[in-house]
C-alpha cells in the first residue's frame, strides 16, 4: 500500500506495480468467487476476473433475461453457472452484485451460506451502511469487504480489453479471516481496477448516491436541459443546441479534462473562452451549492435510501421507469442526440 498526496491530503492507495495480477492469483488461487447477479456490474466484473484466470462461478435466477446473457457470454449451466443458493454454497468469496432491491430480496438465500471463514464482497456499500433498512447484516464469523469500480461495468470491460483500467475504491467492513487486505485488494486487481484507494462502506454509499443525483447524471441532465431551453428559446435550431450543450462537452472537452484537467482545458481554448469560463463558473458553484447540501443531507440520514427502497421494490417498478425514462428518450434534445450520433464518422477522417 502506497501514502499518495492529493492537493495536500494523504491516502491509502494500492497500484498495480505494487500489487501485480502475479499476487492476485496467488493469494485467491484456492478460492473460488461466485459472482452474485449477472446485471449491471456482473458481466463487466466476471468476464475481467475470468480472463485474468481467477476461479469464477455466476449465480444467477434460472430462466431470467440475465442467466440467458451468461450462456452467450460461455458461462456453462452446472460448471460454472448455478442458480444463486448453489453458487453462494460453492463459493468463498461470495460477490454481491444484485441490485439494492434484489440484495435485500436474496438475502436470506446468502445469509444461509455464509460460512466461518468465506468473504462477502460488495461493490456499493448500501445494503450494510442502511442495515436497519436492508436487513443485511452478515456474521461476525465472515469478511465483509468492499470493491467499488468508479463506473459502469460496461465501462470497466471496455478499458479491460484496451488494456486500461477504471479505477475503484475498497473498504474493510469486517476481518474475521485477517487476510482482507488481500482479498479486496485481489479482487480490485482482479477486476481490472487503475488503482484501488480506501474507503468506509458509509462513505462509498454517500458519494456515490450524491454524485449519481449530481454532477454525474442528475445535476448534468439538469444543466443540458436548461441551456437547451434556453438555446431554443432564443431561436438556435435543435442541432446547433444539442452541439453547442451536449456534442462539444462529451466529444471535444471532457476527454480533455479527462486527460490534461480542467485548468489545462482552459488554458487551452480561446481567450474568449477563457474569460467567460472564469467569470461564470463560481456564480454556477453558488447557485447550485445549496441543492448539493440538501442532497448530502438526505443521502446521509437515509432518507434517499428508503425512497430507492419502496420504489424498486415494487413489482410495477420497471414499467413505471420506463414511463420516466419515455420522457427523456421523447424530448426534442435527446431526439436531437440520436440523429446526431448517426452523423458522426465512423472512423477517423482524413486531413
Amino acid at each position: 500500500m502506497a501514502k499518495l498526496n492529493f492537493g495536500g491530503v494523504t491516502e491509502n492507495v494500492v497500484t498495480r506495480g505494487e500489487y501485480p495480477l502475479e499476487k492476485a492469483l496467488e493469494t485467491l488461487k484456492n478460492e473460488t468467487i461466485a459472482v452474485i447477479g449477472y446485471g449491471i456490474q456482473g458481466p463487466g466484473q466476471a468476464l475481467n476476473l475470468r480472463d485474468n484466470g481467477f476461479n469464477v462461478i455466476i449465480g444467477q435466477r434460472r430462466g431470467s433475461n440475465s442467466w440467458d446473457k451468461a450462456i452467450d457470454d460461455g458461462w456453462t449451466p452446472g460448471k460454472n453457472l448455478f442458480d444463486i443458493a448453489d453458487a453462494c454454497a460453492i463459493g468463498t468469496i461470495i460477490l454481491y452484485l444484485l441490485s439494492d432491491a434484489g440484495q435485500i430480496e436474496q438475502w436470506p438465500v446468502v445469509r444461509e451460506n455464509l460460512a466461518a471463514g468465506k468473504a462477502l464482497c460488495f461493490s456499493h456499500g448500501f445494503g450494510i451502511t442502511y442495515k436497519e433498512r436492508t436487513g443485511i447484516v452478515p456474521p461476525q464469523e465472515v469478511d465483509v469487504i468492499l470493491v467499488a469500480p468508479k463506473g459502469s461495468g460496461t465501462s470497466l470491460r471496455r478499458l479491460f480489453l484496451e488494456n486500461r483500467g477504471l479505477n475503484s475504491s475498497y473498504a474493510i467492513y469486517n476481518n474475521a479471516s485477517g487476510k482482507a487486505f488481500e482479498r479486496v485488494v485481489s479482487i480490485g486487481i482482479g477486476i481490472g481496477s487503475g488503482y484501488l484507494f480506501e474507503t468506509t462502506f458509509a462513505n462509498e454509499v454517500y458519494s456515490d448516491l450524491t454524485g449519481e443525483r449530481g454532477s454525474l447524471m442528475g445535476a448534468i441532465q439538469g444543466l443540458f436541459a436548461a441551456q437547451y431551453q434556453i438555446l431554443r428559446e432564443n431561436g438556435h435550431t435543435p442541432s446547433e443546441a444539442f452541439n453547442e450543450t451536449v456534442e462539444e462537452l462529451t466529444q471535444s472537452l471532457m476527454p480533455l479534462v479527462a486527460e490534461k484537467g480542467m485548468d489545462w482545458m482552459y488554458a487551452n481554448c480561446s481567450t474568449t473562452a477563457q474569460r467567460g469560463a472564469l467569470d461564470w463558473w463560481k456564480r454556477f458553484r453558488d447557485a447550485t451549492l445549496p441543492v448539493f447540501k440538501e442532497l448530502y443531507q438526505e443521502v446521509a440520514s437515509g432518507n434517499e435510501a428508503q425512497i430507492s427502497i419502496n420504489s424498486n421494490s415494487k413489482k410495477d417498478y420497471r414499467t413505471k421507469l420506463e414511463v420516466e425514462l419515455q420522457e427523456l428518450r421523447n424530448s426534442e434534445m435527446w431526439k436531437t442526440g440520436e440523429v446526431v450520433r448517426s452523423l458522426r464518422p465512423e472512423r477517423e477522417l482524413t486531413k
